[in-house]
């Protein structure tokens, strides 16, 4: 079983996007960090490699997608409360980020989600009653 997740994104600006999620509250393993390429820890078992265009596509069997023109992959989080979730809204697109809907209140899960500098889709959400972990 695998026990741990990395996401890999390509970044056209490195420097902007770790100064984006260092804004957001992020840290980044340095031991995984050069001029091509950081690890965001997101949690004990969640990474988020953030790689040059040029790395990533190193990696990729197909183009690197622009995430402006088209979604490539819904990232979806989960947060301790609804005013988490506004809070992380709030220093996305103060740092740079952009939302491009309105915060989903279901009565049981609260959600919204930005768009990080490269376009990126992240949703925020916080769910009354998650599954024991």
């Amino acid at each position: 079983m695998p026990k741990n997740i990395f996401i890999n994104l390509p970044c056209a600006d490195l420097p902007a996007s770790i100064d984006f999620f260092t804004a957001l509250g992020y840290s980044f393993n340095p031991q995984f960090t050069d001029d091509s390429g950081t690890c965001m820890i997101v949690s004990d078992h969640i990474y988020v490699m953030l790689l040059s265009q040029e790395k990533f596509s190193g990696f990729s069997p197909n183009p690197v997608a622009n995430a402006r023109d088209t979604t490539e992959v819904l990232i979806a989080l989960d947060c301790d409360s609804r005013e988490e979730v506004d809070a992380t809204i709030q220093k996305a697109v103060a740092a740079g980020g952009n939302t491009y809907n309105e915060p989903q209140d279901h009565g049981f899960m609260y959600a919204h989600a930005f768009q990080d500098l490269d376009g990126h889709v992240w949703e925020v959400f916080f769910m009354e009653s998650m599954p024991p972990q």
